[in-house]
């Protein structure tokens, strides 16, 4: 199994035209801890695009390029990209940017996004989501395949000529990003398209219909289902001890759901919710042995072959960050390489 991160960068607003001191602060802590994960050998870093105040990553592509410029082995993802309100022939240029730029080790999470900020930024409209996404996934996938391409849709100005640069790989890796949503499913399915999903606040086994309805789209559309590719990502904080990694973990585990829930009508996060949320939910927080034993877990259930660990990193000290990678790589990744090697 393949092992990463992902993260959003929460940052702490700085409310200011310029002089963005904390922004400034938080892009260099970001690439400490990417340039950590490549040392102490993880698969994957994933930065995830948003346009809020409270998130310093709107461009993933120019953090993976910074990124590509300080690491040898990891590659560098989207996590998502919100292809939406994205322009396809600006994307695949600037992933094929830092493909050349890394050897070969850019990808794509593609995905329509949790949030709606994009849409309006752009010039977009809401009720054209999911339309827009699959328009534009068709086109990126079509210039990903071919170095001349001819494409007409209904949202963006026909094309007929060559896109470059092209990729050292054969094309970008695209993954879709999905939250839950069976018909995200099986439309990855459908497409033979490696799929991530993101469990955030449910029991992880009431996922299991929806993997299990990816597979069966991708069987029905004539695909090797052995062959497909499938990542799960939850929120991730270890520590040598388990109390100690809940302690450090909660206050700003608590903000972002609380800040995200003001949005979403829920109701403010609790330590008792965190707790079963931990416990019993799909949050990996605790020390080496509970880390692996919920991957472990959750590679019962899914029989995925990649898991994303979303960081959460608003009011827990960088240098706390930087030592739960450091034992994430160095303790936690070889036994689930181990066990899931064995299985």
């Amino acid at each position: 199994m393949e092992l990463g991160i992902s993260t959003f960068g929460e940052v702490e607003p700085d409310g200011t035209p310029g002089n963005a001191k904390n922004a400034h602060l938080r892009v260099q802590q970001l690439l400490e801890e990417v340039k950590l994960a490549d040392e102490v050998g993880l698969d994957v870093f994933a930065f995830g695009e948003h346009h809020r105040p409270d998130f310093v990553i709107s461009a993933p592509e120019v953090f993976m390029a910074a990124a590509a410029a300080i690491t040898k082995n990891i590659k560098l993802s989207s996590s998502v990209t919100v292809l939406s309100s994205a322009d396809p022939v600006r994307t695949f240029q600037n992933f094929a940017t830092v493909d050349l730029i890394s050897g070969g080790r850019a990808e794509m999470i593609a995905g329509r996004g949790s949030f709606i900020e994009s849409f309006p930024l752009f010039g977009l409209n809401l009720d054209d989501y999911d339309a827009l996404f699959t328009e534009k996934l068709e086109m990126f996938l079509q210039i990903n395949k071919q170095e001349i391409v001819n494409w007409q849709g209904k949202f963006r100005a026909p094309v007929k000529q060559g896109v470059y640069p092209r990729p050292l790989q054969d094309g970008i890796p695209v993954w879709i990003g999905v939250g839950g949503t069976r018909a995200s499913a099986l439309r990855a399915g459908r497409m033979n398209l490696p799929m991530i999903i993101a469990i955030l606040g449910s029991n992880p086994k009431h996922f299991v219909p929806f993997v299990e309805a990816y597979r069966e789209s991708a069987a029905k559309a004539g695909h090797d289902v052995d062959k497909l590719q499938l990542g799960i990502s939850s929120q991730f904080y270890v520590a040598n001890n388990a109390d100690q990694a809940a302690d450090e973990f909660y206050p700003s585990y608590a903000a972002l759901m609380t800040r995200v829930g003001r949005d979403r009508g829920w109701s403010p996060m609790t330590r008792d919710s965190f707790e079963w949320l931990r416990q019993d939910g799909p949050l990996v927080v605790g020390d080496v042995q509970m880390a692996v034993d919920k991957i472990m877990q959750q590679y019962e259930l899914f029989g995925n072959t990649r898991f994303i660990a979303q960081l959460v990193t608003g009011h827990t000290p960088h240098e706390k960050i930087l030592k739960a990678i450091e034992i994430y790589g160095t303790k936690v990744a070889p036994i689930i390489r181990k066990e899931t090697a064995a299985a």
